[in-house]
């Protein structure tokens, strides 16, 4: 199911040095802000977890996301270039499902990564939420990837869609309005964090057993879709 050579172009398109310089720029930024913080208030638990969720979480990890995921196929759709992979002797789920594994490796190195680092600044992981918000970047990475992977094959403004989500959906709707938090990734990997962390510095509203499901569900059924798109894609190039 994974193609080696599909694996190292794509890997080759999303760290070209456009998307790279992009995608360090919010890593960069986090960890700006959480040695700023540090600086001024010391290291506090709650601060180091509302910096990690209110921007790692919210902000950072849905639009790496979107960059990778959308990055790893859309462009070559929208080009045209995706028909000469197309008609090469791989199967198409084959294509998608090794995209799928090069947008959450991408993903999970440039929003765990620097979430992590960002904790230790805060608070040197105390109370273990460094660690706690670092596994939640990293399961909300798979399911993000697979999302804008998705979006990436079935709309030629998939970044646009993507920035929305990422931007207004997650770090507004998902974070303030009730009946829109069960509907966001980010309180599914908040409901992951609370369960390491324990002890009231992490809250979500999704309880962890619908959190995993929906995880793995959303993960499972947008990797499908995406390669049933892949499938009905003709080598004429139309779509």
């Amino acid at each position: 199911m994974y193609n080696p050579t599909v694996a190292r172009l794509t890997y080759r398109a999303l760290l070209g040095r456009r998307r790279a310089a992009i995608l360090f720029v919010l890593p960069g930024l986090l960890l700006l802000i959480a040695a700023a913080v540090r600086a001024f208030n010391g290291a506090d638990d709650q601060i180091a977890a509302d910096v990690l969720g209110g921007f790692a979480l919210a902000t950072m990890v849905p639009l790496i996301g979107v960059i990778a995921g959308t990055g790893a196929i859309a462009p070559e759709i929208d080009d045209g270039s995706i028909v000469y992979l197309l008609a090469k002797p791989v199967k198409r789920p084959t294509i998608i499902f090794t995209k799928l594994i090069v947008a959450i490796a991408v993903t999970m190195v440039f929003s765990a990564v620097p979430t992590f680092l960002a904790g230790m600044i805060l608070n040197g992981n105390g109370q273990q939420v460094a660690v706690a918000h670092t596994v939640a970047a990293l399961v909300a990475s798979i399911a993000y990837s697979a999302l804008f992977l998705l979006l990436g094959t079935v709309s030629r403004h998939a970044v646009v869609i993507g920035l929305v989500y990422a931007l207004v959906w997650e770090a507004v709707f998902g974070s303030l309005i009730a009946g829109a938090k069960t509907l966001s990734v980010q309180q599914w990997a908040l409901a992951v964090a609370e369960k390491v962390t324990g002890d009231g510095l992490v809250a979500s509203d999704v309880g962890l057993p619908a959190a995993v499901a929906l995880l793995a569900g959303v993960t499972v059924a947008a990797t499908w879709f995406a390669g049933h798109k892949l499938r009905t894609l003709t080598l004429a190039g139309d779509e």
